[in-house]
């Protein structure tokens, strides 16, 4: 069942906005990354925490890995940079790991490898151990049907690692054979793409989160419906899913909230799972796939960027927009 309350039980503020989020697992310590260029990381459950920094990327570092004690970063400077946790020493830089700004990263299960998603539309997987690179995934369009560069935003790893799924901002999905590279399945999200070309030549949205079930047999994608003032984020919150091996849409959940949804944590059974996003404003969202409704719609001290549940599915840890914070959920 989905939780029915949440509340948020610490917070830390700071002037910086953060992008990116990963946990150390079984424990409060987060690795964040922020829009000044640098890594930080905090430990929550500290008496005192206090955000330990690393430095190394230009601004914004939009992805963050996690496999064991390695931590991959990437950002707007195309970089990819490898750390050892313990002491935050560089093991290896990438430069020009990509041709444009990184969106995203996603780490396997089994910790062997991280993907990276940028707007030069190629997504790379990378041997965590060695850096090599191993894949290069080719099948989203460089430019919109209206002739706007498209983007490539999100990216994530199936349960099992076998697959991996890539969107981008006309909502379309690209689910790849992790092994081999090779494209298994497209799906098609359009209500999360506005093209406008009358009152401002323009096009915005786009599939802003993906996610696998942890049965692996669902894939959400989350963004923003139609944009009405083109200017603003001034839209409801949009989240699709889709039986993906079938090709199949599920349900279209369209939220009272208004804004993006950034990022997903999926409960242990399939049947829930929290979007978080925002616009001037954070949101925390609670959908219920059985049901087919968002049960719980929480404004968020922050619009929120990135998000992890714990183990046992009942901590949110988040961040966003001058401050990380952790939900307690019941």
């Amino acid at each position: 069942m989905p939780p029915e309350k949440l509340k948020l039980a610490k917070d830390m503020g700071s002037k910086e906005v953060f992008l990116s989020l990963a946990r150390v697992k079984d424990s409060s310590r987060l690795f964040l990354g922020a829009s000044d260029g640098k890594v930080y990381d905090i430990d929550l459950a500290a008496e005192k925490p206090e955000f330990k920094s690393w430095e190394g990327h230009g601004p914004y570092v939009t992805g963050l890995a996690l496999a064991g004690e390695t931590l991959v970063s990437g950002g707007y400077d195309c970089k990819l940079i490898w750390r050892n946790i313990t002491n935050g020493g560089v093991i290896r830089t990438v430069d020009n790991a990509h041709a444009r700004w990184i969106r995203k990263l996603a780490v396997s299960p089994d910790g062997n490898q991280c993907a990276s998603v940028a707007d030069d539309m190629v997504c790379r997987v990378w041997e965590v151990e060695s850096g090599k690179l191993v894949h290069e995934l080719k099948g989203h369009e460089t430019l919109t049907p209206n002739n706007f560069p498209s983007m490539l935003y999100t990216v994530a790893y199936s349960p099992n690692g076998q697959h991996l799924a890539t969107a981008d901002r006309v909502g379309q999905v690209c689910v790849w054979e992790a092994s081999t590279g090779s494209k298994v399945q497209t799906l098609q999200a359009p209500g999360l793409y506005t093209w406008d070309p009358k009152q401002r030549i323009h096009s915005i949205g786009g599939a802003r989160s993906v996610a696998f079930s942890p049965n692996g047999e669902t894939i959400v994608v989350g963004g923003i419906g139609h944009i009405g003032n083109i200017d603003h984020l001034d839209g409801p919150s949009r989240v699709e899913a889709f039986a993906w091996q079938k090709g199949e849409k599920l349900h279209e959940f369209l939220g009272d909230a208004k804004g993006l949804v950034e990022f997903f944590a999926f409960g242990p059974d399939s049947k829930w799972f929290i979007g978080v996003g925002g616009d001037n404003g954070g949101l925390i969202q609670i959908y219920d796939l059985e049901a087919k409704k968002v049960t719980k719609s929480e404004k968020s001290p922050m619009h929120v960027h990135a998000c992890v549940l714990n183990e046992t599915a009942d901590k949110l840890f988040a961040c966003g927009h001058g401050r990380v914070g952790v939900w307690e959920l019941s």
